[in-house]
């Protein structure tokens, strides 16, 4: 069975696109906390007198704390549904937000980045994992993706607060920040509340008739929904012809046992689904993007431009070239694959990191000298390093790890590669300025091309193609080496029968 291949079936449908975009403004939430950071830190240094240590500490802290919320989100998903979840997280976000924006002291703005740091966790596995489930396989790449696309215009979003904010008093500017979050934390969290459920843990739960109901919404007819229930019901382990509204299952569909399967005893093809996600969730952090996306004003600032409002207008750059070339990939990610854009993402990221390397070790090299054309090819490169990497590997990542896990591993399976994302995110922003201060800035950089370079090799041999396919077909994509033997050899058999006079 495979879900819906006429004309009418390809379409977007508007209210599953409407769902997408609902969950996607909590990726929106943490874009901004993460872009407004970006910032804030110039304002927070000189107001609460704290050094390098401490600005690393508060700059990663949210992701080692996203761990937490990454592993609990797969599942308290499981357990409460994707919706309540969602709901859970701009909670969280809203209490985070509160403590940050009224915090007199560094001790209570590292606890208040903590409480938001677990949002992020619940954030980055759920609203992918939604957006995926409520899509059909023509248009699921460009819905999943919508989730990274919120998280640009958030950073873009906080970028421009920074900039707008600045002229007020120092110790008001930076807080008022970090309150801003509130207003679309509450909004969410009440929103949500009008959204479907995701159909496919409606069939883990047993309630057919429910899902049905979602499916009908979601799909562009009666057909495409019935077959999509149908595959879901397969692969939920229900007869597909059973027609009844609940049914009892005899397997717990709450989430235990998942991680027995995940890391303990998976079959081959969820052993190579762990690998491909664990490892492109590695790969887009260790190729160096926060240390653009957060530390850009310093950056900017070594390459030679000097006064805040300059940096931070640098900085705007940085989100805009993010958020139009995210947007861009979205209509290409359903078209052209998920291989063909990470290949080419990663080999611009690349040539554009060398060239950053290159530059920068040129400014640092010159000293005092102010070397205008380094100054620009800095810029420049940094830029175009955001452009190709928006424009594959950051919305594959996402899109890719939220649709290859089978239905009972799916929101846990991508709860451990957000949990990898988070710890590599977390190691590259609490180490960035100390890897400067030993290898220069330059050197930084080179690195990250290298690490590129072992991305591109990894990507090439690992990550099978998934554009066009229903999510319960992933098993059959990640086996597919296997079978293709197993057909080539039977051809070869039937060619020699032939010959045969």
């Amino acid at each position: 069975m495979g879900e819906g291949k006429g004309k009418e079936d390809e379409k977007i449908n508007t209210y599953s696109c409407a769902c997408a975009i609902v969950a996607s403004m909590i990726s929106i939430i943490f874009g901004y906390e993460t872009g407004v950071m970006s910032g804030a830190l110039i304002f927070i240094e000189e107001d609460l007198k704290i050094n390098d240590v401490q600005i690393q500490v508060l700059a990663g802290i949210i992701n080692f704390c996203a761990l937490v919320g990454a592993l609990s989100a797969g599942r308290t998903a499981d357990y409460i549904g994707r919706r309540y979840t969602i709901c859970s997280a701009a909670i969280i976000f809203l209490l985070g937000s509160l403590l940050m924006a009224f915090a007199p002291t560094y001790a209570v703005l590292l606890t208040g980045r903590c409480v938001a740091g677990i949002g992020v966790g619940f954030a980055l596995v759920i609203a992918p994992v939604y957006s995926a489930e409520i899509s059909a396989a023509s248009s699921r790449g460009i819905l999943a993706s919508l989730p990274e696309l919120g998280i640009s215009i958030g950073i873009l979003s906080g970028y421009i607060s920074n900039y707008l904010l600045a002229s007020l008093p120092l110790n008001i500017g930076w807080r008022v920040m970090f309150a801003i979050a509130t207003l679309p934390s509450l909004g969410l969290a009440i929103g949500i509340l009008g959204m479907p459920e995701s159909p496919r843990w409606l069939v883990m739960q047993g309630r057919l008739g429910d899902a049905k109901r979602v499916l009908l919404k979601v799909s562009n007819t009666k057909e495409e929904a019935q077959s999509r229930l149908q595959d879901i019901k397969l692969a939920a382990g229900i007869n597909p012809d059973c027609t009844d509204d609940f049914v009892r299952l005899k397997h717990n569909t709450r989430g235990q046992g998942v991680w027995k399967e995940l890391l303990l005893r998976p079959t081959p093809p969820v052993r190579w689904m762990l690998l491909a996600a664990i490892g492109i969730h590695f790969f887009e952090h260790a190729t160096g993007i926060e240390a653009v996306v957060l530390y850009s004003p310093r950056i900017f600032k070594k390459a030679g431009v000097t006064t805040k409002k300059k940096l931070l207008l640098a900085t705007i750059g940085v989100g805009v070239t993010k958020l139009i070339f995210i947007f861009s990939s979205t209509f290409f990610i359903d078209r052209s694959g998920r291989r063909k854009l990470l290949q080419i993402s990663v080999g611009g990221m690349i040539v554009a990191l060398l060239g950053l390397g290159f530059a920068l070790t040129i400014v640092h090299q010159s000293h005092d000298q102010k070397v205008v054309w380094a100054l620009w090819l800095s810029i420049a490169t940094c830029y175009l390093y955001v452009m190709f990497f928006s424009i594959g590997l950051a919305p594959v990542t996402w899109v890719y790890s939220s649709e290859i896990f089978p239905l009972k591993l799916r929101a846990q399976g991508a709860s451990i590669g957000v949990a990898v994302n988070r710890a590599t995110n977390a190691t590259v922003s609490m180490t960035f300025l100390s890897l400067v201060n030993a290898i220069t800035i330059g050197g930084a950089f080179f690195l990250f091309a290298g690490m590129s370079v072992l991305a591109w090799i990894f990507f090439f041999f690992f990550l099978p193609e998934t554009k066009g396919r229903s999510l319960e077909e992933m098993e059959e994509v990640f086996t597919r080496r296997k079978k293709s033997r197993n057909v080539d050899t039977e051809l070869q058999s039937q060619n020699s029968v032939v010959r045969v006079p």
